[in-house]
């Protein structure tokens, strides 16, 4: 039977690689992002490639209201969830942190932590009715070991994890499963995104390093999401091979 999986973050990067993995098992899939077209185009793909049913939200994850105008909504036409993929996120800037803009610190909090509370406060509910239910959370290895110039990214993605453990704690009552995924450094727009559009820099991060590609976390996703019901992973670190640790990387 095909689960019902709602991925935030699910146009470009590890959210896509997500639905990806999801939807070449068969599973049914809500996806959600800010970008309409991209979303479209995503829609499209998994509909003609893998025959499941995708039904879509434009949703910024910031905004309290427009999550509590459609989440719900959109999880009573779809018909419930099984699995949430908490995958929306980003970084802004790599400053030192007296240099660093007020405007980024807010826009990642805003995004990273506040964002996740409030579509997983939209669907527990769901989960709590059904008693049943997987959230991942996407952490970071930045979550665990600070780095320097990143030090409000590090602290949302250290509250990723502590939030996620606090989930799994109020809900223990249940048989819903919560799982933080916290990789290290990822090939994706990510850096793009952080040096506010400056390809060039963003391509300097990756040089001379095996970086970890989206398809391999999203692999970690689908195995965490398909154990037993007796078994629920907490954590799972990913790091690339010449990663030792956070931002420790060596490169050739």
């Amino acid at each position: 039977m095909a689960r019902r999986i709602l991925i935030t973050g699910a146009t470009s990067g590890i959210g896509l690689a997500c639905a990806r993995v999801f939807a070449s098992h068969g599973d049914d899939l809500l996806i959600a992002g800010r970008r309409t077209t991209l979303l479209e185009s995503v829609k499209v793909e998994l509909t003609t490639e893998f025959g499941v049913r995708v039904d879509t939200i434009v949703l910024d994850v910031q905004q309290r209201e427009d999550v509590v105008a459609k989440i719900k909504p959109a999880i009573e036409a779809f018909g419930g969830v099984d699995v949430l993929v908490n995958n929306a996120g980003l970084a802004q800037g790599l400053d030192d942190f007296q240099d660093s803009a007020v405007d980024d610190a807010v826009t990642m909090i805003d995004t990273n932590v506040k964002g996740l509370i409030y579509v997983t406060k939209e669907v527990l509910p769901f989960m709590i009715g059904q008693n049943s239910g997987h959230i991942v959370n996407m952490g970071s290895t930045a979550g665990i070991y600070a780095y320097p110039k990143g030090a409000v990214y590090c602290a949302t993605k250290a509250a990723v994890k502590t939030l996620s453990d606090g989930i799994r704690m109020d809900t223990i009552a249940t048989d819903i499963k919560v799982t933080t995924i916290q990789p290290g450094i990822v090939e994706t727009d990510f850096s793009t995104v952080r040096f506010h559009g400056d390809k060039d820099r963003a391509d300097s991060v990756y040089a001379g390093i095996d970086a970890i590609q989206p398809e391999d976390v999203a692999d970690v996703v689908y195995y965490v999401t398909n154990q037993p019901k007796r078994l629920q992973i907490s954590d799972v670190t990913i790091m690339a091979n010449q990663q030792a640790a956070g931002f420790m990387v060596h490169k050739k």
